[in-house]
């Protein structure tokens, strides 16, 4: 019996040492898709730089009209001009939404303490914007005046992107198994290469984001496939080192470098979509799935891609003994479990297993809010977005490392409700901190905020991995990849309702990953468990009832 328990699994990774399990083909496949995730992930924190809103007020004829304000100049130095234009705000800040209806001349000879300025009628900024360009000399926001009561737009296209990768997820997973994910990774580069050229020049704010949603659609497949296809060409031990060097770390630190060279959205634009068009070229001379091909039916094309990896690895007399008699009497047990087909609705008659897929899900989407609603708006955490793109990026690759750490200290439910419940604090006490309360606390803040969140998905991935059935692992993961990008939808969603409060946004941030941790409560404790096989095993919630094997070991890191 326990023979062939562990020949199941191990069927493929005995074609795998056949034809090379972590040879020069690994290694060149793993850097040219690092490659490609490097320059596609930034697609999708692209608005923090080019929808930044720079400082900006009314356009008033005294201070913008040429020919008026060189006659007033003369006379009058423009602090002096901005002042009888300009109402103050609470703050003695000039407003960057309302201007006076008429000069307010007198307020150059009144003490302001003695004059009312609320007695002066205002109006809102019926002549457009003057916007200050020392940071940004374009963005969407000055392209299309993205402002005061049109504020909110920016996050309408975040908003529009996410819910083109949710929906992209579902479309292009489904397709990536059934025409292949090197076929469907190519066609997505190609996708968010053309998207994101033409979104550069787009003439109107509606086609930006229409192209924005094409961009969405893909961008998640291109993120996503490389991950499958290094995973499928190597054994599971390596899963938790793939898993490091396939993060986004490094991804939000060239954003950071790039916006701080390529000021222009335009250029940045380019710049970052450009170069997928050459990838996708590229891309073509990938290595398919074997481990697809062959459970796809495609034997024959199967076994040239084991032929063609054994070839670069090395493997020279590989080729010989790789027949078709061969792969199937390797994988004939393998083949034989394959067609037991699992259901979502196995589910309904698991009440154990369904509680923990809905504490599962719910997890999930609350660390995509907290994580989206946090380096999707740089702008609101301090004003060198630059700096906190790049230390965003150090701290996030940083953290994954701290919680692996802690997993094997604190166990696995500590350590999650360790991270979020730092997380949502850290969130929440900075949002009423005044900006005009010491930078350095605040960014101490922001960076622990982003660093507990990042430790909290890692955990996440370990503990949902450990909580879930071996027969409904990939459906349940299924599910909680629509929970996450429900949450990454939510997150610049929620950011629209600061024209009713702007702490509000905040607040929500917050508050998920402390109700995440409450969640948490609820789901078993896993740490030197071993990983259930069957629905029975979670509905018994024993461990007598499972059996330690070799591969449950092996498999503990799953990508979030």
């Amino acid at each position: 019996m326990g023979e062939t328990s562990c020949a199941v699994p191990m069927g493929f990774e005995a074609l795998l040492d056949h034809v090379g399990a972590r040879g020069r083909f690994q290694i060149l496949q793993l850097v040219f898709f690092y490659i490609i995730i490097m320059i596609s992930y930034p697609h999708v924190l692209l608005e923090n730089f080019t929808a930044a809103t720079p400082e900006h007020r009314c356009w008033v004829h005294v201070l913008d009209n040429h020919t008026v304000a060189h006659n007033h100049m003369a006379t009058h130095s423009q602090q002096d001009l901005l002042r009888i234009s300009i109402p103050l705000d609470s703050n003695l800040r000039p407003e960057k939404c309302r201007r006076f209806v008429q000069p307010q001349w007198q307020l150059l000879h009144l003490n302001k303490t003695l004059w009312n300025a609320s007695e002066a009628d205002t109006e809102p900024c019926v002549e457009g914007w003057v916007y200050d360009k020392s940071s940004f000399p374009s963005t969407i926001v000055t392209e299309w005046d993205l402002v005061c009561e049109h504020q909110s737009s920016k996050s309408i296209v975040q908003v529009v992107f996410m819910t083109g990768s949710l929906l992209g997820s579902l479309i292009f997973g489904c397709l990536s198994d059934r025409f292949g994910r090197k076929t469907i990774l190519t066609w997505c580069l190609l996708q968010t290469a053309i998207s994101d050229t033409c979104a550069a020049f787009a003439p109107t704010f509606f086609v930006y984001c229409s192209l924005r949603f094409l961009a969405g659609l893909s961008t998640m497949t291109v993120l996503s496939n490389p991950f499958n296809l290094i995973t499928e060409w190597t054994r599971p031990q390596f899963q938790v080192l793939i898993a490091l060097m396939t993060s986004y770390s490094t991804a939000q630190v060239l954003l950071g470098g790039l916006a701080y060279f390529f000021r222009s959205w335009v250029t940045l634009q380019l710049v970052l979509s450009i170069p997928m068009l050459v990838f996708c070229v590229f891309s073509r001379m990938a290595v398919e799935s074997a481990r697809w091909l062959i459970f796809s039916n495609q034997i024959e094309k199967g076994l040239e891609e084991l032929r063609r990896v054994a070839h670069i690895n090395g493997k020279k007399n590989a080729g010989e003994t790789l027949t078709i008699e061969f792969v199937k009497s390797s994988l004939q047990e393998e083949f034989d479990e394959a067609q037991k087909k699992t259901s979502v609705f196995q589910l309904l008659h698991a009440p154990k297993l369904c509680m923990i897929t809905c504490n599962l899900s719910f997890i999930r989407m609350t660390l995509a809010i907290a994580f989206y609603g946090l380096v999707l708006n740089l702008q609101h955490l301090g004003s060198n977005i630059f700096f906190f793109q790049i230390l965003f990026g150090l701290v996030t690759f940083i953290s994954r490392f701290v919680a692996y750490l802690a997993l094997n200290y604190l166990g696995r439910r500590g350590s999650q409700i360790l991270f979020m419940f730092l997380a949502g604090l850290s969130i929440l006490v900075n949002t009423f901190l005044s900006l005009e309360m010491q930078q350095t606390l605040r960014l101490i803040l922001a960076t622990l905020g982003i660093s507990a969140v990042t430790a909290g998905i890692t955990a996440f991935s370990v503990h949902g991995t450990e909580l879930t059935p071996t027969v409904m692992r990939s459906t349940i993961g299924g599910i909680g990849a629509i929970f996450s990008r429900s949450g990454a939808v939510m997150a610049p969603l929620f950011m629209t309702l600061a024209v009713y409060s702007p702490h509000l946004p905040w607040i929500l941030y917050g508050a998920f990953p402390i109700l995440s941790a409450i969640a948490v409560f609820y789901l078993p404790e896993t740490s030197n468990q071993p990983l259930p096989n069957t629905i029975q095993d979670v509905e018994n919630q024993t461990s007598s009832s499972r059996k330690v094997k070799k591969e449950d070991t092996s498999m503990k890191i799953t990508q979030f």
